[in-house]
């Protein structure tokens, strides 16, 4: 599940400084995932608003599992939380707390934009206290940049915008350009919905195959809800479809 959010946050950290006006107090997207030919777990992207350090925030949280004859072999649960502040539209607060077969790691990253720096907690080992780490002008964490991909209207989304940003990824930063490829018509379990393609320039040999090895279809109008992502791993490769979706503010547009 840890590829699968990191991947998410490739497409998502392009789209900052946007206005959060479309997410719907309430929404839930859960997406069915795929390793090769076997169903491999789900993963579920939920928000809500709320008050946090006496501001309005979202509260955005993304968590992931392996299923069926994975799990039995290779247990994931994955808790990925985020607080994005409403006014500055930037994450203030970012959990990321994993479980993956005999891995584990609980990290907490606190965001102070205005000196840009970051607070880094490793609650599975407090010995390592406190890190602050530099940190760049409009950095945001994985769950922030999502929220910020899908308020961008579809005219700012156009074919050939190529976008480049920096996004804090569980404990490093990283920079990313992305290329808005084009759109489609593309079949789920709801019907077929016109998509926008878009491809990332990632950095392959860590966790993907190539360097354009990802691509992602998200729904072609204002809601950019996932749709589906295909990722050529450094071992095998991993799709994710939407399963199921709730309280989305404006409606999907599925046709049979």
């Amino acid at each position: 599940m840890k590829k699968f959010f990191n991947i998410i946050a490739i497409f998502a950290f392009f789209f900052s400084y946007s206005q959060i006006t479309n997410i719907a107090n309430g929404e839930s997207i859960t997406l069915r995932i795929h390793y090769g030919f076997l169903n491999a777990g789900s993963a579920n992207l939920s928000a809500r608003t709320a008050n946090f350090q006496g501001a309005q925030h979202l509260y955005v949280r993304g968590t992931g599992q392996t299923t069926g004859a994975v799990k039995a072999f290779f247990k994931v649960e994955d808790v990925y939380e985020s607080y994005i502040n409403m006014a500055t539209e930037l994450p203030t607060y970012y959990v990321r707390n994993v479980k993956e077969g005999s891995y584990s790691q609980h990290l907490q990253t606190v965001f102070n934009h205005d000196n840009q720096t970051l607070l880094l907690t490793d609650k599975k080992n407090p010995a390592n206290g406190v890190k602050t780490i530099k940190s760049v002008k409009g950095v945001q964490d994985m769950l922030s940049c999502f929220y910020f991909l899908r308020s961008k209207t579809p005219a700012e989304l156009k074919t050939g915008t190529i976008f480049n940003m920096n996004v804090w990824i569980d404990d490093e930063m990283f920079p990313f350009q992305l290329k808005v490829v084009g759109t489609e018509n593309l079949k789920t379990k709801f019907g077929t919905i016109n998509a926008l393609k878009i491809i990332p320039s990632v950095k392959s040999g860590r966790v993907f195959k190539e360097k354009e090895g990802v691509t992602m279809w998200v729904s072609n109008d204002n809601n950019h809800i996932p749709l589906l992502l295909k990722a050529e791993l450094a071992v095998g490769s991993l799709k994710a479809s939407i399963d199921d979706y709730k309280n989305v503010k404006y409606p999907l547009k599925f046709s049979k």
